[in-house]
């Protein structure tokens, strides 16, 4: 068992309309719009359904996973809404940030410190995170493909930084 299989992490089939949503947010100013507001549209959905759904499950048919690291310049929890690719029984965070040109914190965060927690819906789990090997990295991409497209079009987008694809493990 893994990670995957202790939180019961799962992909379904987005239906059309998620399928065009998940169209839009890999657009350029979708990704825009989204990676200014989705954190705090999510954290409104997920208060008002007690945990069980996420703003991008209900639009775009993605599942989001809380990844709570420590801050490397603060040493306080911080817990970042993401959506993760199921990698044998495992799984893989790429470090996007909606195609911009940032690294995203809690990438930062797991280089200094790659002890975490990971929690989807109410299981949460400790893991750690490791930087995926060149075949696993491949493979992660591969499979994104098939869970959401704009993956690749973020990483087209990340002019001159490197794209960090970790691997969580458990660590209980």
């Amino acid at each position: 068992m893994g990670v995957a299989d202790d939180l019961g992490y799962e992909h379904r089939r987005p239906n059309r309309a998620q399928g065009a949503v998940q169209a839009f947010a890999s657009t350029k100013p979708g990704a825009w719009a989204f990676s200014k507001t989705i954190r705090h549209l999510d954290d409104a959905v997920t208060r008002m359904t007690h945990g069980r759904h996420t703003l991008p499950e209900l639009l775009a048919g993605l599942p989001v996973l809380d990844l709570t690291t420590t801050g490397r310049k603060s040493g306080q929890p911080r817990t970042s809404h993401l959506i993760s690719i199921p990698i044998g029984a495992d799984l893989a965070l790429l470090g996007t940030n909606f195609g911009q040109p940032k690294t995203p914190a809690w990438v930062l965060n797991l280089e200094v410190d790659p002890t975490a927690s990971v929690r989807y819906r109410d299981v949460t789990v400790p893991v750690r995170a490791r930087p995926a090997s060149e075949d696993e990295r491949a493979q992660v991409m591969a499979r994104s493909a098939g869970i959401y497209s704009g993956y690749k079009k973020y990483e087209q987008r990340i002019n001159g930084r490197q794209l960090r694809i970790f691997v969580l493990e458990s660590a209980g």
